[in-house]
């Protein structure tokens, strides 16, 4: 069983950074591929980023492109979202998710959907607010 803890969020001024990171315990994450999502209140829950098992194929939405950066790292098992120019309607819950399907986000030339995902973490709230 694969199981994802997030961390990382916080309250923030706009402007400001945040790391999150997604850890897991359970299996290697090498042939996962993992997603970002967050939910607003009263909001459906959307794709902020995917990226394929390898780290080489990474996909973005475009109300984050430019600021925020997924990466991974294997070895340790955990998976980051580097958030950068937060903005207050950043606020939200954020999710990481996992599959099985290693080039799923290749494949898909973007983030696939919340239902495509088999693993979910609990969430980490992030607030950006002056």
């Amino acid at each position: 069983q694969l199981q994802l803890v997030e961390s990382g969020g916080g309250l923030v001024q706009p402007g400001d950074s945040l790391r999150l990171s997604c850890a897991h315990s359970g299996f290697t994450l090498d042939y996962y591929a993992i997603g970002w999502f967050r939910q607003a209140p009263g909001k459906e829950r959307e794709g902020v980023s995917c990226i394929s098992s390898t780290g080489g194929g990474t996909y973005y939405a475009d109300s984050v492109k430019g600021r925020f950066t997924i990466s991974r790292d294997n070895a340790n098992n955990t998976v980051y979202l580097q958030m950068n120019s937060l903005k207050p309607e950043d606020t939200a819950v954020y999710y990481c998710a996992a599959e099985y399907r290693a080039l799923m986000c290749r494949i898909v030339g973007g983030i696939p959907p919340p239902n495509e995902y088999t693993y979910w973490g609990q969430g980490t709230q992030v607030t950006v607010s002056s």
